[in-house]
């Protein structure tokens, strides 16, 4: 007898290579990726420092951005070379080590965003 609640599926093919499990289709014509939508914000980026949950170790977190997954990651990445630190992104914020609030704020406004600091 076969399981129902098998999730089993083809994850790689031959003749297109990795697949996505969640459409069946190869990962470079992937429709999943295009179907996520961009969240909906105010136009306004808001940069604050937290240390909750870490340690006592600060984070400035990066919130609001109307950008595709993707996109975020680069601007992700470009802020941490700006600060010289590492960092990740996780459900739309970009948090980088450290107090790097006002690095962030010049880097985001020479990007032509809307930035406003929040927090204390």
């Amino acid at each position: 007898m076969k399981n129902k609640l098998s999730t089993g599926g083809l994850v790689y093919s031959t003749e297109a290579g990795r697949m996505c499990p969640a459409c069946r289709q190869p990962v470079a014509q992937c429709v999943c990726k295009r179907a996520t939508a961009v969240p909906a914000g105010d136009g306004v980026v808001r940069v604050s420092r937290e240390t909750k949950g870490r340690g006592g170790k600060a984070v400035t977190l990066v919130k609001g951005l109307a950008l595709q997954a993707d996109a975020l990651v680069a601007l992700g990445k470009q802020l941490k070379a700006a600060c010289g630190t590492g960092g990740t992104v996780k459900d739309g914020v970009i948090e980088i080590q450290g107090d790097h609030t006002e690095k962030v704020v010049a880097a985001l406004q020479a990007q032509g965003h809307t930035v406003k600091r929040a927090g204390g």
